[in-house]
């Protein structure tokens, strides 16, 4: 979805909100790497010409297998996607809209970790335009050079948990059939349900 949408995702809806390679710790040393994923979280946003309506996210990055109390680590390999239901590709196919481009900024939150919550900026939603397709439709959301990540100090022997925020901003362009692009302030809240949705990463990163 946007200019900075294409800068945002999953992978969000496709891939999918946040983090792989290697972990920098702060003695220097690089542990083994593995992958934290959520499953699918569900925002309300403020889509263009269709009003508020539900976007499926999914995130994922790579951090440290395991962290030494007091150390540092940074996520890498940032993605997620973010994905439609066919009613609203419906609708913004009949409003018109085929793409989107862009940036988004993540939230998220972790446990027994400082700092306690921090945001993921300049994700990429990178250029998505394609002819309508009746059914769901997910867009890219990827870590690029220009994303800032946060770094987490491990808090006590353990383990700590990240989890997405209960917001997405996403500054995005839309792409029009006629070839033009509307700028969009993308802006969403995580959906409230009962019982409340897991937006955890999973599995927690064990704190030796």
């Amino acid at each position: 979805m946007s200019r900075r949408l294409g800068k945002l995702s999953a992978g969000v809806a496709t891939t999918g909100i946040v983090m792989g390679a290697v972990a920098v710790l702060t003695a220097g040393t690089a542990l083994a790497a593995t992958t934290y994923a959520t499953g699918s979280v569900a925002y309300m946003c403020n889509f263009p010409g269709i009003g508020q309506q539900q976007l499926d996210v999914k995130a994922q990055f790579d951090g440290p297998t395991s962290i030494a109390s007091g150390a540092t680590a940074t996520p890498s390999n940032i993605s997620g996607t973010a994905t439609i239901n066919a009613t609203i590709n419906a609708l913004l196919n009949a409003a018109n809209y085929d793409g989107v481009r862009g940036k988004a900024n993540m939230p998220i939150t972790i446990t027994n970790a400082t700092p306690a919550s921090a945001t993921v900026t300049n994700l990429d939603v990178p250029t998505q335009i394609n002819p309508y397709v009746p059914g769901p439709r997910s867009f890219n959301i990827v870590q690029a050079a220009g994303t800032g990540v946060p770094t987490f100090t491990a808090g006590a022997p353990g383990s700590a948990t990240a989890s997405l925020g209960t917001t997405i901003n996403a500054p995005l362009d839309f792409h029009k059939k006629d070839g033009t692009w509307t700028a969009w302030n993308f802006n969403c809240t995580v959906k409230n349900t009962n019982p409340a949705q897991n937006r955890a990463f999973s599995p927690a990163i064990p704190i030796t």
